[in-house]
């Protein structure tokens, strides 16, 4: 069995500083670590249980089929406050029929992340004898 410690998810964005600025400025995600000089240096983002690091250059997008998925805890207020700072709502919060509210948006190189709400009475939050 594989004792993972920590967990990572690693992004090579084709403008650096770009993505910096979504992911610091527009996201607000807060900055665990910075390493190395330059534009390509890389900046690890605290992702609740994870990281996100954006460090390198890429010449194309990472693949569509790549999608970052991020728990929050208020769509409708994510929403308001991602408006105001310039980010486009690729599809706003919705009710899935799973009961989870997801609203979608895409960094700079078009990388997906569904941000989620998890409602109090959704069975993701059942804990029992708590």
């Amino acid at each position: 069995m594989v004792h993972v410690l920590s967990s990572r998810i690693l992004l090579r964005p084709t403008d650096p500083d770009r993505s910096r600025a979504f992911y610091g400025e527009q996201l607000g995600l807060a900055v665990h670590r910075e390493f190395g000089t330059g534009p390509e240096r890389g900046t690890v983002y605290f992702l609740g249980g994870g990281f996100l690091e954006v460090s390198g250059r890429a010449e194309a997008p990472s693949s569509p089929a790549l999608a970052l998925w991020l728990q929050i805890e208020d769509a409708a207020a994510s929403e308001a406050e991602l408006r105001a700072k310039g980010v486009e709502i690729v599809r706003p919060p919705v009710k899935e029929p799973w009961g989870l509210v997801e609203m979608w948006i895409a960094d700079p190189d078009g990388t997906r992340i569904v941000l989620v709400e998890v409602p109090a009475d959704h069975p993701l939050r059942y804990r029992p004898g708590i």
